[in-house]
């Protein structure tokens, strides 16, 4: 019985480093909207600006993350002019308009301007559920290795410079 106690003992720890690194997310923020056709025209906008690369990196990065729908609002042609390689950096502009440095969970959202990756701030509203620059978050924490998703139901445009 001592044997089988000291075995049990010895095993678990020999598996802990397993488990914590399978508990840990394996897919980046790019990866998880790649694999979710909602977030098709984003994932194609990513790439149309050439951040899949950046937003795949380290981060962390949270991505206020329009769907399919949310681009589907904008005025007719927007989203294929956008796509041209001649509005390149516009696209970057509006897309990195979406994306916070740093890991925020849901729960650590407060009030307030933030400052985005663009360098411009948006503001976070949190009466009657959590807004950014208007746009309704509608699912939040979608956690990936490098950063967490929080997804919004329309496309959050930077003030005209």
């Amino acid at each position: 019985m001592k044997f089988l106690s000291a075995s049990l003992l010895a095993l678990s720890f020999a598996l802990a480093p397993i488990a914590a690194r399978a508990a840990e997310p394996a897919k980046t923020v790019v990866e998880i909207a790649a694999a979710n056709k909602d977030f098709s025209t984003l994932v194609a906008a990513v790439k149309a600006a050439g951040l899949a690369e950046t937003l795949s990196g380290t981060g962390p990065f949270t991505v206020f993350a329009p769907t399919n729908e949310a681009f589907a609002k904008l005025p007719a042609g927007t989203v294929e002019s956008l796509l041209k390689p001649e509005n390149k950096a516009k696209l970057a502009a509006i897309l990195t308009y979406h994306v916070v440095a740093g890991k925020v969970m849901a729960a650590d959202v407060k009030a307030g301007k933030v400052k985005t990756v663009n360098g411009a701030e948006a503001t976070i509203a949190t009466n009657g559920g959590v807004t950014i620059d208007k746009a309704k978050v509608v699912k939040t924490d979608i956690v990936g290795s490098n950063g967490v998703i929080h997804v919004i139901d329309s496309v959050i445009l930077p003030a005209a410079k």
